[in-house]
């Protein structure tokens, strides 16, 4: 199986790559065993040492790696330079606080002594996307390794150079060989892995149809499985937003990493005595969000990862349009349009577009775009907000505006998501756990139930 590396500013080929043989990934996988066994005997300040000189390597040779990812995604080169810096953050945040997270925990009963203590799982499989190719493997290794476990991560079949990269990059940090292992390897590899006895634990960014394959394989063999999913994450405005400021982040929290994050808005839910500002004053913004070159730091908005996906992109919109929806801004391919520069006309752009009148009988409704549309709903209220927020199979997250502090109690109580953000951006931090609930997946990163995760909870009890 060829694995190739395609621009897709331009749809080039890059690179080809030759998936590992069953021999190779056998090997890779007894290797991973070999390492957990000595790996887990270090001890947190010899794994805090190597994972802070991972973090000093990624800022140090940031716009290199920014480089790499913006070359095989199409990311803009500012805010893949942005990615790096926060994969660094993720490393640092677990390093220092890894220990305390895991530390023995004392609990009084009827024994002498008793206490909870944390003990490494062994091999963890990363299954990643391409979206956020250094952040999504990042966010897993650094929680992953500083407990004590190791990694083996299958990355998305379009970002082969960011995937042996980022296994380079523990390399040099110094941790012990084979502790992280990159498998250049088709999807169909994968439910073999999960069945053999020495992979531990498993964890999924993906599409839905991924993660109920992987949870599929992991139940059949009883092992633990993390999930995150998709998402048609909400944006509510209320009448007491400052609207001006509303519609600028919402302009943001479409269009960043070209639309194409989980946690990105998607449904514009507004209350309708401001929805004719909002919505004005968002489409304003989206007018003069500039398209081109991801290479070039003023680019905002760079192609599509794969040519697939602009296609199927394109054929949500047309399917929703033929279901009533209006177009206000957008909706067309921009490989249609002659005023553009051929470099651009080549790759797999797609323009800012917002969609609005969608009704619940429209496919549109409820389904996930992945890329840069947006779908603007009006409504009368809080409660027919929340209504409608909630009216989806997925629960990542979801941005509420408003400043009236009893709205912002019921949206926090009421919204069915991992995640709400008031007045502003959703975004994932270190310090925060992060992940979803519904079809949006199920367990968490970051913060301290992230690292608790892979480990054995152990209850210790001595007479």
């Amino acid at each position: 199986m060829a694995i190739a590396s395609i621009n897709p500013t331009t749809g080039d080929v890059i690179q080809n790559f030759t998936a590992l043989s069953e021999q190779e990934l056998t090997t890779a996988v007894a290797q991973a065993q070999a390492a957990f066994e000595s790996y887990r005997h270090t001890t947190f300040e010899e794994r805090a040492s190597w994972m802070l000189k991972a973090a000093a390597l990624l800022v140090a040779h940031r716009e290199d790696y920014a480089r790499l990812m913006t070359l095989e995604m199409g990311k803009p080169i500012t805010e893949a330079i942005a990615e790096v810096e926060k994969s660094a953050w993720v490393c640092r945040f677990y390093a220092e606080n890894a220990e305390t997270f895991l530390s023995q925990e004392s609990i009084a009963t009827d024994a002498h002594h008793s206490y909870v203590t944390y003990h490494p799982l062994g091999a963890i499989l990363a299954v990643m996307p391409w979206n956020f190719p250094f952040w999504q493997v990042f966010r897993f290794a650094a929680p992953a390794l500083m407990a004590g476990n190791v990694g083996l991560l299958k990355h998305a079949s379009n970002v082969p150079q960011c995937a042996l990269k980022i296994a380079e990059i523990f390399q040099a940090a110094g941790f012990p060989a084979q502790v992280f292992q990159t498998l250049l390897i088709g999807a169909d590899q994968i439910a073999p892995l999960i069945s053999d006895p020495r992979i531990k634990a498993a964890t999924l960014t993906g599409s839905e149809p991924a993660g109920m394959s992987l949870a599929q394989a992991s139940g059949h063999e009883l092992k633990k499985v993390v999930l995150e999913l998709g998402g048609s994450d909400p944006f509510i405005v209320l009448e007491s937003a400052d609207i001006a400021s509303a519609a600028e982040t919402a302009a943001k929290a479409r269009m960043i990493n070209n639309g194409q994050s989980c946690v990105a808005a998607k449904r514009f839910i507004v209350a309708e005595s401001v929805a004719d500002e909002f919505t004005e004053k968002f489409i304003a913004q989206l007018q003069h969000w500039k398209i081109g070159d991801p290479f070039d730091a003023t680019t905002q908005l760079g192609p599509l990862a794969t040519e697939k996906i602009l296609l199927e992109l394109d054929q949500q919109v047309q399917t929703a349009v033929e279901h009533g929806a209006k177009i206000l801004l957008g909706g067309t391919s921009l490989k249609d349009s002659p005023e553009l520069p051929a470099s651009i006309r080549s790759g797999y752009y797609y323009p800012p577009t917002v969609l609005t009148r969608i009704t619940p009988h429209n496919p549109a409704f409820v389904q996930e775009f992945f890329g840069p549309v947006a779908l603007v709903f009006t409504v009368k209220d809080i409660t027919e907000a929340i209504k409608l927020a909630n009216a989806t199979p997925f629960g990542l997250a979801a941005s509420a505006w408003t400043n009236d502090p009893q709205e912002q109690i019921q949206l926090i109580r009421d919204l069915e998501a991992g995640a709400v953000f008031i007045n502003g951006l959703v975004k994932s931090d270190p310090r925060l756990p992060f992940g979803g609930i519904k079809r949006s997946g199920f367990g968490r990163e970051l913060g301290r139930p992230g690292i608790l995760e892979f480990v054995n909870i152990k209850t210790v009890w001595i007479k």
